[in-house]
């Protein structure tokens, strides 16, 4: 299935984190927090201005951001768990 978001949303694929374990300890996935780091799958066109001008993302697919903890909304697309979220949800882009 194809997916584009529409306006100034953005779909986001998280990026996991390399397990570590402190002192032999394992954390069960359960008791993991959620990455808040991920990889920009597709954007929308931009949002629209009081002018009716479309305004672009500085956001683009393959950009790797940061957003915030409780950022976005989960949904399932082709099996695959992902977040849709506003651009201005996005705390910066990863270089």
């Amino acid at each position: 299935m194809k997916f584009r978001p529409l306006h100034d949303r953005v779909l986001v694929k998280r990026v996991e984190e390399e397990a570590k374990t402190a002192g032999g300890i394992i954390i069960p996935d359960t008791a993991k927090e959620k990455p808040q780091e991920g990889e920009v799958i597709a954007v929308g066109k931009g949002a629209v201005g009081d002018d009716n001008e479309v305004i672009p993302l500085e956001v683009k697919a393959g950009d790797r951001i940061l957003f915030g903890k409780w950022s976005g909304t989960e949904v399932k697309v082709d099996g695959q768990d992902l977040l849709i979220m506003k651009e201005s949800d996005i705390l910066g882009i990863v270089e």
